[in-house]
């Protein structure tokens, strides 16, 4: 069993989480085995949450509510925990983001934030040596809920060729990437470019941008350099990099001939190949 020791519930969203979850629990009547019992976990495991070592899972905090009948309490807490866990910096543009009704990207390096699958976010979450890393994959898992929703924002992703070739994560994981991407030509609200090597010099060379539209609010444009994020509402700094995205769309292939190449990419790379999986190396 962990070491009970004290939380102060105001002191972060998951310390308050874990305070709620072991008086509950006490109010019920259950050990932490008991409890773990019926939620198929270890008693370890509610250990570590109601110590906030732990973040918990959407699905572990639904199980709670049944097994604890809170009415559905942690799975309103569980939104916060996961979004506290995103980088203190970066959280200000999760907020926005979250509320924005057009959101429009050019990756130069990467797969969006919002359409990584949990593998390959975990490898790039993995380069910055987090503390805890399982804590930074929940908190991008949980941020692109946002595309499910029933009004989700229309979501434009011009990506650079580039990224379709990094091997991120390794072969089977990059298979999965790509696959998950071509998987959401299902969803009418979101549509992804490619920008071909064909294309040459472009007008992004400068790097990745975001850029965000809101209903009665100024339009916002995010950047990021090695350690921190930047957002600017400046009109003439918005108008620059519209303009600068309406030529990478008229760069970029087609949306069909995007998936096109994403799927050639895939199997051509990333598709069956005898030997160990291959992984970059610096």
């Amino acid at each position: 069993m962990v070491n009970i020791r004290s939380l102060d519930p105001s002191a972060s969203p998951l310390d308050y989480y874990g305070s709620e979850l072991r008086r509950l629990r006490e109010e019920a009547g259950l050990k932490q085995q008991q409890l773990g019992d019926i939620v198929f976990c270890t008693a370890s495991l509610i250990g570590q949450i109601e110590t906030a070592k732990k973040v918990p899972t959407r699905e572990f905090s639904e199980r709670l509510d049944a097994a604890l009948m809170t009415g559905g309490l942690f799975s309103r807490l569980v939104g916060l925990v996961l979004k506290s866990q995103l980088p203190t910096w970066f959280q200000p543009y999760a907020e926005l983001e979250a509320t924005a009704t057009y959101i429009s990207t050019y990756q130069a390096q990467l797969v969006y934030g919002l359409l990584q699958t949990e593998e390959y976010a975990r490898a790039v979450l993995a380069t910055g040596l987090p503390n805890d890393l399982e804590g930074l994959v929940a908190g991008r898992m949980e941020r692109q809920r946002i595309l499910s929703r029933e009004q989700p924002p229309m979501t434009w992703v011009v990506l650079d060729e580039a990224a379709l070739h990094r091997p991120i994560g390794g072969r089977e994981v990059m298979r999965a990437q790509l696959a998950s991407m071509l998987e959401l030509r299902a969803n009418r609200w979101l549509r992804i470019q490619v920008l071909p090597f064909a294309a040459g010099e472009h007008a992004s060379l400068i790097g990745t941008f975001n850029s965000l539209r809101f209903e009665g609010d100024p339009d916002i444009v995010y950047t990021e350099d090695l350690i921190s994020g930047h957002m600017t509402a400046n009109p003439e700094t918005v108008r620059e990099a519209a303009l600068r995205y309406a030529h990478l769309q008229a760069s970029a292939l087609s949306v069909e001939d995007s998936a096109d190449l994403i799927m050639r990419v895939m199997e051509e790379r990333y598709g069956d190949q005898s030997g160990p999986d291959q992984r970059a190396v610096a």
